[in-house]
């Protein structure tokens, strides 16, 4: 007698995990940095992917990134070759973090000005405190910041220009410059993130807005500021001065209701 062959067993495959923290670093010219910063990342844990926002480096940072992707599924590169500029980069590497599905956003700097140490603070704070909140800052101008290697004369303008962002758009933030943020992904999502149209560095000034407007809790976290190791900021004076009209343009939209 013929014994039947069994059938097949049914396998359903498991959807993989979605990252909890997914970390976003907008790139151009860090090929000296990015190896660094992406082993100290990932460090931080399991549950801790990156994206890599490159706008096609000279330098081939996005040739680094790449050759790390391939060997670590936790290691995601952006190329971007046209519509290049800060801001894009920040918004296409949003996008794509919320499309992973992770608990949390953090936005940082290449250059390893922002150090990674400090992200488990700002994530301990988003999920708890005194206040509820949808937004952290890195920030140099909460009690025990610091912005440790630069000038007097730096300092001073930073000072300064958070001053003005404050008093035009007015949000109640030490540090508007911040440019290392831990976010829910439910306040990226409620922003419209995916809408900003800050082209360059104000970005950080227009989600920060947004934010606010929103009423979503904002919290800063002292942090140490350190001057970036290796390479050149691509930060220009005729950059910055941009950023500041667009504060302007910022509160001009919120008033006519077109933002």
């Amino acid at each position: 007698m013929q014994t039947p062959t069994p059938e097949p067993e049914a396998r359903v495959d498991t959807p993989p995990r979605p990252p909890a923290v997914v970390v976003t670093v907008p790139t151009y010219n860090e090929s000296q940095n990015v190896g660094p910063l992406l082993d100290e990342l990932l460090a931080l844990g399991p549950g801790f992917h990156v994206i890599v926002i490159d706008d096609d480096s000279p330098d081939g940072t996005w040739r680094l990134v790449a050759e790390r992707a391939a060997r670590d599924p936790r290691v995601h590169l952006i190329h971007r070759r046209a519509d290049r500029g800060r801001g894009r980069s920040g918004r296409d590497g949003f996008v794509a973090a919320i499309a992973l599905g992770p608990e949390v956003v953090v936005e940082m700097d290449a250059d390893l000005s922002h150090q990674p140490r400090y992200i488990p603070q700002l994530i301990r704070r988003l999920h708890g405190g005194p206040t509820p909140v949808g937004l952290v800052l890195g920030s140099r101008g909460a009690p025990g910041g610091k912005d440790a290697d630069r000038g007097l004369a730096r300092r001073a303008i930073t000072k300064l220009a958070n001053l003005y962002i404050r008093v035009v758009l007015g949000v109640p933030v030490r540090d508007c410059n911040s440019g290392f943020r831990a976010w829910k992904r439910e306040t990226l999502e409620r922003i419209r993130v995916a809408e900003t149209f800050s082209a360059g560095p104000a970005i950080v000034q227009e989600l920060l807005f947004k934010t606010a407007r929103a009423g979503i809790g904002i919290a800063e976290v002292p942090i140490e500021f350190q001057n970036r190791r290796h390479g050149a900021s691509t930060l220009t004076f005729g950059k910055l001065l941009t950023g500041y009209f667009t504060v302007l343009e910022l509160r001009w939209k919120s008033l006519t209701g077109r933002l």
